[in-house]
């Protein structure tokens, strides 16, 4: 049975797959393939994001009480990703590799500072406080994270 942490961990993981096409394709100077890149890395992450904040942070803010503590904290350091996305993008669009390597530097610190702290922090939190919805709530996070292979099961 998958888990909730690994279910996210994994989702992660396949983000981190997405953003290091993107370098690929700039470091090789293929800006048309980086910036098909850039448009799947930033729908598979808002994807995560927007899965996390309506589905997720929800559920445990419901269920601890806590308003301000780790969503809220997590809810920002996605806004700010966002931010960093949409500067990426634009480097991408004015083939700018300079610009866009501080960028996706900068992002990159970000997302790896942020996942640990959902990794280890967040997510481990999340089953113990929602052990009473989690094999439920997992199957929600699986199917808004992967709505191509829960539309191909119900086809």
């Amino acid at each position: 049975m998958i888990t909730l942490s690994s279910l996210m961990t994994e989702d992660h993981r396949a983000c981190d797959h997405d953003f290091a096409r993107i370098e690929t394709q700039v470091d090789q100077g293929d800006w048309a393939a980086a910036a098909t890149a850039m448009t799947d890395f930033a729908h598979a992450l808002e994807t995560h994001f927007s899965t996390e904040e309506q589905l997720l942070f929800p559920r445990f803010e419901a269920a601890t009480g806590m308003q301000g503590g780790p969503t809220a904290v997590m809810r920002a350091e996605h806004a700010d990703m966002r931010e960093f996305l949409e500067r990426m993008s634009a480097a991408i669009q004015r083939q700018d590799a300079d610009d866009f390597g501080g960028e996706a530097e900068t992002l990159l610190i970000m997302i790896q500072q942020h996942n640990m702290k959902e990794e280890n922090i967040l997510y481990p939190m999340c089953e113990t406080r929602l052990a009473d919805q989690i094999v439920a709530l997992t199957a929600e996070l699986d199917a808004s994270l992967h709505p191509e292979i829960t539309a191909g099961v119900a086809a």
